[in-house]
C-alpha cells in the first residue's frame, strides 16, 4: 500500500496524484479505481464511500443513489484529505471499479 500526495491546482480548480498512467484527476480517475483505498486525513485513513456502498449494491442492500451520494462524500473527503492510499504495489494503473 503507498500513499499518493495530492496536488492541488487552485487556479484550475484540479486536483491530481502521480499515477503509474501518469497525472491523472483523482475526481474522474482514482474516484472509481478498485487500487484506491482511501483518503488520508492527516494521520487517519477514510476507506472509499464508492466501494462500501458498491458492497452494499451488490448484497441488495442499497440503492443507486447510494452510490451517487458516496461520490458526493468522496469529492469532500478529497478536499480536506491530504493523499490517496493505493494498492497498486504492482503498478499495473487504473483499474475500473465498475
Amino acid at each position: 500500500m503507498k500513499t499518493l500526495p495530492l496536488q492541488r491546482d487552485e487556479k484550475k480548480n484540479r486536483v491530481s496524484v502521480s499515477c503509474t498512467d501518469g497525472d491523472v484527476s483523482v475526481y474522474s480517475h482514482c474516484a472509481y479505481c478498485r487500487h484506491c483505498k482511501g483518503v488520508r486525513e492527516g494521520n487517519r485513513v477514510v476507506p472509499t464511500p464508492q466501494m462500501q456502498v458498491l458492497n452494499d449494491i451488490r448484497r441488495g442492500v442499497a440503492g443507486d443513489e447510494n452510490l451517487m451520494n458516496a461520490a458526493m462524500m468522496f469529492n469532500t473527503l478529497i478536499r480536506d484529505g491530504s493523499g490517496i492510499e493505493c494498492d497498486d504495489d504492482g503498478n499495473s494503473g487504473y483499474l475500473g471499479l465498475y
